[in-house]
C-alpha cells in the first residue's frame, strides 16, 4: 500500500480546522507525527489542534517545548474538539485510541488516517498509510516535501527523533537508503542528533535504572533459549520510583540475549490490565501474535492491550508465542 501524494495534499487544502491525535501510551513516532503534521497544517495557513488520549510521557516533553498537545479530559474536553477534518496518526486500531476513540466515532467532519502499521480497524477514515515506511514520522516527512512546506528546525527534530526510535536507532530491518535520506534532509533543515540521543537516553531518572534492572533480573528463557521473556508488576513502579513511561525499549534489551529470536515483556498497567510487546528476529510475526490478543503493529514488532489476572495472562501469552515459534518456518 502506499500513499497518493496528491490526493493527501488535496485533502490537506480542502479543509482549514484540524484535529489532530494518536495512539495511547504515545512514543516518539506518535509525537513527532503529530508535531511534524501540525507544522506542515500551520506552513499551509490553516488551524490546528493536536489532542491525546494520555499525556506525553515525562522524558518525551522535550518534543513539545511549548506544551502545545493537550490531553482529553485534562486540558481539553471531549465536547471542545471540533474542527473540519481529524487525522490519526500512527495506529489504525480503535483500540489505540484509547478516550479519543468515542470523540472520533462522533466525528462528524472528514476524517483520515496517516499511518504504516499493518493491521487496521474500520475507523470510517480515508487510508493513507504506506505499510512499507518504517515509521509514519518519514510519511510525515514526505508530506511536507509534496504540500511544498520548508521543514522548520522544531519539526525536524520531532521527525528526526520519530524515525530514530522506530528503527531502533536505525539498526532494525526496517532501515533503507530511504531512511537515511530523509533522516538527512532533516538534519539540514535543523535536526540534532546528538541532543535528541542525549534527550531520549542520557537523561536516565534512578528509579528508571533500577527498574530496568528489576526487568531484566526477571528475563525468563525457553525453547533453547530462543524464547526470552520478562514482565512488570505495579508494584515494581512504586518499589524502585520508575513510571510506567520507563518501561520503553527495555524489551529489545531482552531480544539482545545471543541465541534469542522471539521476545516479549508484560506490563501490568496501574489502572489495571497488562501491555504486551512483542519482538522478533524469525519467522515468527509478532503482528499476528498481537492480533490474537486485539493487538497488532509490524511483523517484528507489535503490541496488544490484555485484561485479566496475571498469571492467566502470562501463561496464555506465553503458549501463544511458543506455538508461533515452534511452527516451521
Amino acid at each position: 500500500m502506499s500513499v497518493s501524494w496528491d490526493k493527501l495534499v488535496s485533502r490537506l487544502n480542502a479543509h482549514q480546522r484540524f484535529i489532530l491525535t494518536s495512539h495511547i501510551r504515545p512514543d516518539c513516532d506518535a509525537l513527532g507525527s503529530e508535531l511534524g503534521m501540525a507544522g506542515i497544517l500551520q506552513g499551509m495557513g490553516k488551524e490546528v489542534t493536536i489532542v491525546n488520549g494520555h499525556p506525553t510521557p515525562p522524558i518525551l516533553t522535550f518534543l513539545d517545548p511549548r506544551q502545545s498537545i493537550r490531553v482529553l479530559g485534562e486540558s481539553i474536553a471531549p465536547e471542545e474538539v471540533s474542527g473540519d477534518c481529524l487525522i490519526i496518526l500512527d495506529t489504525s486500531a480503535w483500540s489505540q485510541l484509547g478516550p479519543m476513540a468515542d470523540v472520533v466515532r462522533r466525528f462528524s467532519g472528514h476524517k483520515m488516517v496517516i499511518d504504516h502499521h499493518v493491521g487496521e480497524d474500520e475507523l470510517g477514515a480515508e487510508w493513507f498509510k504506506d505499510t512499507s515506511a518504517e515509521a509514519t514520522g518519514h510519511l510525515v516527512a514526505r508530506c511536507a516535501q509534496h504540500a511544498g512546506v520548508p521543514i522548520s528546525k522544531a519539526m525536524a527534530g520531532a521527525l528526526y527523533a520519530a524515525i530514530a526510535t522506530d528503527t531502533g536507532w536505525f539498526r532494525f530491518a526496517s532501515t533503507t537508503s530511504a531512511t537515511y535520506r530523509v533522516i538527512a534532509d532533516l538534519v539540514d533543515a535543523g535536526a540534532s542528533p546528538s541532543s535528541i540521543y542525549g534527550d531520549l537516553f542520557e537523561r536516565d531518572t534512578i528509579g528508571r535504572v533500577r527498574l530496568r534492572g528489576r526487568i531484566l533480573s526477571k528475563v525468563a528463557e525457553e525453547c533453547q533459549g530462543q524464547l526470552v521473556h520478562t514482565y512488570v508488576r505495579k508494584e515494581d513502579f512504586s518499589e524502585t520510583g520508575a513510571l510506567p513511561s520507563d518501561t520503553e525499549d527495555v524489551i529489545n534489551m531482552a531480544l539482545a540475549i545471543e541465541g534469542a529470536k522471539v521476545a516479549f515483556i508484560m506490563i501490568e498497567q496501574l489502572k489495571g490490565g497488562h501491555k504486551i510487546s512483542f519482538r522478533s528476529r524469525c519467522h515468527v510475526d509478532c503482528n499476528e501474535v498481537a492480533k490474537q490478543f486485539g493487538g497488532g503493529g509490524h511483523r517484528a514488532a507489535a503490541g496488544a492491550f490484555v485484561d485479566g489476572e496475571f498469571r492467566d495472562v502470562q501463561s496464555r501469552v506465553l503458549q501463544t508465542v511458543r506455538a508461533a515459534l515452534l511452527q516451521n518456518p
